[in-house]
């Protein structure tokens, strides 16, 4: 593994954490507190560290030399009971991650532009790829598959008796469903394209 991919490594380790602080944050703002009382709102890495996710997953991807890059942190624990919105509360939550991550990508942006004279092609190449991998968390967890945030967004948007019968039916068979989409990511680049070609907009 070249220092490069050690420090994407990192910025991806760093960027899933951000992501679960957020959702944390977010389910405060609007009045539940369960992520706060777990110790789950602080950027020690410890806490939020699922081996597999966030561990074990990266590495396989790096190593392998793959150009797909997944990784998750264990999920910020919060009550949609206590949430001050019924409605779109939820959906607040889920969204706040991947909003995290288009905010870091515009930092990971905003650095290379403010640095593009002056520091080497190293560091300019280690801030483009950063910011691509940020965009990526972030679109990734958008799409509309259990568990992922997408789906929580999703819920919001559909009338409730729908909502009910079709989160029952994901929740249930999520784990199936899960790996099929993982199965269909792997073997296509359709989720690789889509990003590329807004990240290409920036450019």
């Amino acid at each position: 593994m070249n220092e490069l991919n050690i420090l994407l490594l990192f910025t991806l380790f760093f960027s899933v954490i951000i992501h679960e602080v957020a959702h944390g944050l977010t389910a405060l703002w609007q009045g539940d507190d369960t992520a706060e009382k777990a110790g789950r709102l602080t950027l020690n890495p410890i806490p939020h560290i699922d081996l597999f996710g966030t561990i074990i997953l990266p590495l396989i991807f790096f190593l392998s030399g793959s150009s797909l890059f997944l990784a998750w942190a264990k999920p910020v624990p919060y009550n949609p009971h206590n949430l001050k919105n019924k409605k779109w509360g939820e959906a607040m939550v889920a969204l706040a991650g991947p909003v995290s991550n288009f905010l870091l990508m515009f930092v990971f942006i905003g650095l290379f532009y403010a640095l593009k004279n002056t520091a080497n092609n190293f560091v300019l190449h280690f801030f483009y790829l950063a910011g691509f991998l940020n965009l990526f968390l972030g679109f990734f967890n958008l799409l509309p598959v259990v568990p992922l945030d997408g789906s929580k967004i999703l819920f919001a948007f559909l009338p409730k008796s729908v909502s009910i019968k079709v989160r029952n039916f994901l929740e249930a068979n999520y784990l199936y469903i899960f790996i099929i989409f993982i199965i269909i990511i792997l073997n296509t680049n359709f989720l690789f394209f889509w990003a590329e070609s807004i990240y290409s907009l920036f450019w």
